[in-house]
């Protein structure tokens, strides 16, 4: 080959490996781990998803939070539904994105974001939980819940059902399915023991 011909072929490899370090840099924040103890990584909602908590909330008012809120889709949804709604999420520049959505959709003045760590936050004041989760949490998340919520709350668990509680009723089918699940149900529901609390 050339000495014209290496030095396109270095020229044209460097710019792509400065290409994939700009996309890295940008996707980076986005793709973090939101929740600090269980790996949680941002996959937005779909449609469907979307669609599928509002017909469980349908008849439901009030406040409504969801737990690691992402791009904020669900809670400016909410919002446009009549909901005070909010958000949880760990990854700042979602949040920051998210207040910037709600801002340009015109639902600012009835949506908040916080950045935090939901196993640091009291859900205590919402009558509406939302929450796509991981397996590796739900059991814990059960427990805090449970101990958090008004008997009034409902709960939309979405992508996987919580494993103890059992659902009042569920909207769609497959990845898009969500479960609702009813406080005063599963508040007296007697729940199994984990291995954390037993070697305790």
């Amino acid at each position: 080959m050339s000495p014209e011909g290496r030095r396109a072929g270095l020229l044209a490899a460097g710019l792509l490996g400065g290409s994939v370090a700009v996309l890295y840099a940008a996707a980076a924040p986005f793709v973090a781990p939101a929740l600090r103890r269980v790996c949680l990584p941002f996959v937005p909602a779909t449609p469907a998803q979307v669609d599928h908590v509002l017909r469980a909330l349908r008849t439901r008012s009030g406040t409504m939070v969801d737990i690691g809120s992402g791009d904020g889709r669900i809670v400016i949804a909410a919002a446009k539904r009549g909901f005070q709604a909010s958000g949880f999420e760990l990854n700042p520049w979602l949040v920051w994105y998210s207040r910037y959505k709600a801002w340009r959709e015109g639902v600012h003045h009835s949506t908040s974001f916080h950045i935090s760590d939901l196993w640091k936050v009291s859900f205590a004041q919402y009558s509406n939980v939302v929450i796509f989760g991981v397996p590796q949490m739900m059991d814990q998340l059960e427990l805090k819940l449970s101990n958090e919520l008004q008997s009034t709350a409902k709960v939309v668990a979405c992508r996987f059902p919580f494993p103890n509680w059992v659902p009042d009723h569920t909207v769609g089918e497959g990845i898009d399915a969500v479960w609702v699940y009813d406080a005063k149900v599963f508040k007296t529901q007697r729940r199994p023991r984990t291995e954390t609390e037993d070697a305790a």
